[in-house]
Formats: structure tokens, C-alpha cells, sequence
């Protein structure tokens, strides 16, 4: 059986991305003087788990407005990298339901729902000047369907509480504590959908859905809100459990169905953290809502939480894991995501004053492991499909209409130009190594300083991830069905390894 070795080097001095390609020789375990023990990775491709779905990223209209900006030849280049089969080959994209974070400013698709209740001028005339036309080039570019997921921010603005402050970890978001009016609603800083307005907001969901459906667009997914338990400086609205239970089933799933849309739409819950995700999940899942569910969507910035993933995954076994958001939270070429004056760097928390001992170069290489990390971990614990944030900002982590900003794997240059950081280049390889309807193959490693998953390709080939974050090299000899492969992981470094027919 042949295997191919494709590890990938990043020069933390001068960003550099370099690779290597080997070939170690298949080695039949009973023909060898002495068992191999040591430092074994042990592959069992009979012990198959959940399927995996593919990769994505977000277009939001901060993306498409910068791939707008590009000439045709080099915005094709670009999209290619994520939807080309030699890039990422996206399969999902995910894009914001009126105005998030990575907009240009504050929008809704109708501008005052109270004085037209019946949303008689609803429009996405808004999303059709950028995000439409580029995703539209986008799904050109892939060989199969792209599913598109539909996610909320906020409803209208006139139909939520005034803000409730909380204190979330602004370490988390990036953000500084901001005054706002307590009094007033806002799209930005939290409160709540009022209860008279949920059949309202579900008309106005189902409305939204059916214009991107009849521009053609493939949309599957739907999840109920962002983040629903963040009070964010931007676009947000919170709920509990109940309450979104209650949206669901006395609201948004009858006019799904009323619609037709039932049977088309998958409903997605939570889509926020994972280390709150359990409890929130539990809580709506109660009753009937259990079978309006098509699965969990969730984020990476509160850290691993991968028990989390396999306590659902056991409990809900006919639910899709999905990992719908994650990016690093700073600005690129940045440490952090203000561009603060130094005097102000002693009252951030001791974590970020940490960051600020780094070069930039050194977090960006730390977006990289800790993508690497991520993936490994979560598809280990039963993740089906996997979705990054934006899939393109510029220089100032933007343009938003908020301050502040934060990274992506691909930076938009003020030429015209683009740039693929490590990360990118990261996701790509272990996309390029886990295909679209992959199954999870049995793993064992020998220790912690080798972090590895394995899979069963469609087309019967092992694809193999496996992350040194050590600084030294690590030798290892991976195992399966009596057959030995000895390599060596330098340190620092992602390593993919296909094992294929000796024909292939």
C-alpha cells in the first residue's frame, strides 16, 4: 500500500509557507526482526463513525464586498481557493440574515416592521449588490451543490427589548465594555425578541429563505439566532432555551410547513459556544422540538470542550454536529483586536497582555495550530460538517460597521491583491485530506504530543491528520492491518499522510 507524506512548514521569522513531500515504505509488521511498541499511531479502518459532511466559510457582505473590489480574473483566483477541488472545495456557506458584524453598517430587510406589519416592503435588494452576485460566482466554481446556511443576527430593531448588559468575557469577543442606552432597543448589544413579534419574525424568516431560494440559491440550513447567549458591541439578540423553543415550535416550524419549507430547510439550534452548549441544546430539545431539529451548530471561542460534542453526540444520535463559526480574534498582522495606544496595554486582561509579548507573525501561526487543533478535536468527538467565519477581510480585520476586527484565513490587499495566511493553508490540507462524505475511522495515539485523526475516504483511501505543536521532532510509526509506515513529524508542524491502493 503506498502512502503519501505532506507536511507543511511556516518560517515564524518571515511567514513563509513551505512544503515537503515524502513517501515511506510500507513495512509488513511479521516479516521485521522485533514488534514495533514505541511511539505508534494504530489505524482501524473496520471501526468506522460519523460521516463527514466537507468544509465551508462565511460570505458575509464584508467578504463579498472585498472580492467585489478585485478584477474578475483575480476575485476567480481567489474563490477557487475555497471552492476549487484543488482548494478547500467548500461545500457550505454560510451568510447572515440582514446585518452582522462583518456589514458595512446596520440593515434590515424591512425598515420599520411597525408600520408595516404585514412586511409588504420586504426586499433583499440590500444582500443582491454584493453577497449574491459573488456567491452566485462562487457556486461556479464547485463541481457539486454548495448548501447555503441561513443565520440571524438580530430581528428588526423595533420588534426587541432594550439591551441587558451582561458581562461577558470581553477576552472572548475582542470587545471593550461600551456605554449604551439602556432605554431604547437596538440591533447592537443584546435584548430580546418580544414574545407578540414571533409569528412576525418567522413570516419574516420564511420571507427571507424563499427570496434566496428564488434567486437560486441552495439554501438547506437554517439556524434560529447567533450566538444566543452573547450581548456582542454588534448585531445580537439572546435567548433561552425556552424561549427558543417555544419560537421553534409554536412559530417558526408551523410557518416553515405552511410554506413547504419543511422538508427543505434544516433547523439548527445554539450556534454559539461549545462550553455552554449542552445545557441550551437540552433545554430547547424537550417536547416536540426534538423532531424540528436537524442538528447543533456551535463556535470554538471558549475554548475545546470536546466532551461536549460526544455528550450530544450520544444523547442525539440522528442530530449533524456542526461547527459554524471560528476565526482569530485579532486584527491581522495585529496581536489583539483594537489598536489600542500603548499606555492603555497595562489595564488588559493578563491573557492578552500575554498575546502582546508575541510578533504577529507568532499568532498567526498560532491561528494555525489552534484551527489544526480544533478540527482534529472536534471531528475525534463526532462532527459532521465544518463552516470558518469570514473567508476574506482586509488589513484592519474588516471593513465593519463596528470597531475593531478580526482575522480570516485569506487577507484582501490594498492593491487589489490577496493573501493566503498559514491558516488557509492549514484548513486546505486537511481538507484536501478529508474529502466530502469521509467517515471517521478508529485512531489510537501513542501519547499527547501527537494530535491525530483518521478517516475512511469515499474512495477507499485513509487520509490521516496528524499535529506536532512540539518544538522537537517526534518519530512515528503508523499502524494498520499489519502494515508499518515510519515517519517523522519536525517540529512544529501539520502533517497529512494518504494511504492508497499500490495502483492509485
Amino acid at each position: 500500500m503506498n502512502a503519501v507524506q505532506k507536511i507543511t512548514y511556516y518560517d515564524k521569522e518571515t511567514g513563509k509557507v513551505s512544503w515537503e513531500e515524502k513517501r515511506p515504505e510500507a513495512l509488513y509488521e511479521a516479516a521485521l526482526d522485533s514488534q514495533i511498541e514505541s511511539n505508534v499511531v494504530g489505524l482501524y479502518p473496520d471501526y468506522l463513525f460519523q460521516e463527514i459532511d466537507g468544509f465551508g466559510c462565511a460570505m458575509t457582505e464584508t467578504a463579498c464586498y472585498l472580492l467585489s473590489k478585485m478584477t474578475p480574473e483575480i476575485r476567480k483566483e481567489a474563490l477557487e481557493r475555497w471552492f476549487g477541488d484543488i482548494g478547500v472545495n467548500a461545500k457550505f456557506v454560510r451568510i447572515h440574515i440582514d446585518s452582522c458584524d462583518y456589514s458595512l453598517e446596520e440593515y434590515q430587510a424591512v425598515k420599520d416592521p411597525l408600520k408595516d406589519p404585514v412586511l409588504t416592503t420586504f426586499s433583499i435588494s440590500r444582500d443582491k449588490k454584493h453577497i449574491i452576485p459573488v456567491v452566485k460566482e462562487a457556486m461556479e466554481l464547485s463541481k457539486e451543490p454548495v448548501s447555503i446556511l441561513l443565520s440571524p443576527w438580530s430581528p428588526p430593531v423595533q420588534w426587541k427589548t432594550p439591551p441587558e448588559i451582561k458581562k461577558n468575557d470581553a477576552a472572548v469577543y475582542g470587545g471593550k465594555e461600551s456605554s449604551v442606552d439602556l432605554t431604547k432597543p437596538n440591533r447592537c448589544f443584546g435584548g430580546r425578541l418580544k414574545p407578540e413579534y414571533y409569528a412576525s419574525w418567522a413570516k419574516y424568516l420564511v420571507k427571507f429563505i424563499q427570496a434566496y431560494l428564488a434567486e437560486g440559491l441552495n439554501v438547506t440550513m437554517l439556524s434560529i439566532q447567533n450566538e444566543a447567549n452573547a450581548v456582542t458591541s454588534w448585531d445580537s439578540c439572546v435567548w433561552t432555551g425556552e424561549e427558543e423553543r417555544e419560537f421553534l415550535e409554536g412559530h417558526l416550524y408551523p410557518a416553515m410547513k405552511e410554506a413547504g419549507l419543511d422538508k427543505k430547510i434544516g433547523l439548527y439550534i445554539w450556534d454559539h459556544n461549545k462550553e455552554r452548549m449542552v445545557e441550551h441544546i437540552d433545554e430547547v430539545m424537550k417536547g416536540e422540538a426534538a423532531d424540528m431539529i436537524e442538528g447543533f451548530a456551535y463556535h470554538w471561542y471558549t475554548g475545546d470542550h470536546f466532551e461536549a460534542l460526544s455528550l450530544l453526540g450520544g444523547r442525539y444520535p440522528d442530530k449533524v454536529l456542526m461547527h459554524s463559526e471560528s476565526c482569530g480574534l485579532h486584527i491581522p498582522g495585529k496581536v489583539i483586536a483594537f489598536d489600542l495606544p500603548r499606555e492603555e496595554w497595562a489595564g488588559l486582561p493578563p491573557e492578552v497582555q500575554e498575546l502582546l509579548k508575541l510578533t504577529p507573525l507568532e499568532v498567526d501561526f498560532q491561528d494555525a495550530k489552534n484551527y489544526a487543533h480544533d478540527i482534529i478535536g472536534d471531528i475525534n468527538h463526532g462532527m459532521n460538517r465544518w463552516i470558518d467565519w469570514n473567508m476574506i477581510v482586509d488589513r484592519t480585520g474588516g471593513p465593519r460597521h463596528v470597531p475593531g476586527g478580526f482575522a480570516a484565513p485569506m487577507i484582501a490587499e490594498e492593491d487589489g491583491s490577496y493573501t493566503c495566511t498559514v491558516s488557509y493553508e492549514y484548513i486546505r490540507q486537511i481538507a484536501q485530506t478529508i474529502r466530502p462524505g469521509a467517515r471517521r475511522m478508529g485512531i489510537s495515539v501513542y501519547g499527547h504530543e501527537v494530535e491525530g485523526t483518521a478517516v475512511k475516504n469515499p474512495d477507499g483511501t485513509v487520509g490521516i491528520v496528524l499535529l506536532n505543536q512540539q518544538k522537537s521532532q517526534l518519530p512515528v510509526a503508523l499502524r494498520m492491518q499489519g502494515y508499518l509506515w515510519k515517519i517523522t513529524l519536525p517540529g512544529e508542524t501539520l502533517s497529512t499522510v494518504v494511504l492508497c491502493g499500490d495502483n492509485e
